[in-house]
């Protein structure tokens, strides 16, 4: 059986984006966009949201799909949904996957995620924050 796609959820918000950094490493990917299973029934948009929740502790509602890949480090599936921020405090959520949230400029992305963002999330992201 296939493995089941990760959903990983782009918040911007207030001229930034969440990342969480993982308690362990996916791979070689440290800091990521919250993210998680697609659960049987759930769609990606959903599943997004509710790693947004799970992880960083904030609500937020699925917007639009920025694309998918099988990600160059986990060899896994990834969907991407920009997702708006509706409420909460950012945070480790669930410490036993997350050691901390973190709301990041566009220009510190590189220093937490040095083999750069999937191209249409990047695309994205140029679009929606300040330089």
């Amino acid at each position: 059986m296939d493995d089941p796609p990760i959903a990983g959820a782009v918040v911007a918000h207030a001229g930034r984006v969440l990342l969480i950094r993982r308690s362990t490493p996916a791979g070689s990917l440290l800091w990521t966009f919250p993210s998680g299973k697609v659960e049987p029934g759930e769609t990606a948009g959903e599943a997004a949201a509710r790693e947004a929740l799970e992880e960083a502790g904030v609500t937020v509602e699925p917007v639009l799909l920025l694309g998918e890949r099988v990600h160059p480090a986990t060899g896994r599936p990834v969907v991407y949904v920009a997702c708006r921020y509706v409420s909460g405090m950012a945070h480790a959520a669930s410490p036993r996957e997350v050691s901390e949230a973190r709301w990041v400029r566009l220009r510190e992305i590189s220093a937490l995620i040095p083999a750069g963002l999937f191209g249409p999330v990047q695309t994205y992201l140029d679009s929606v924050l300040p330089h």
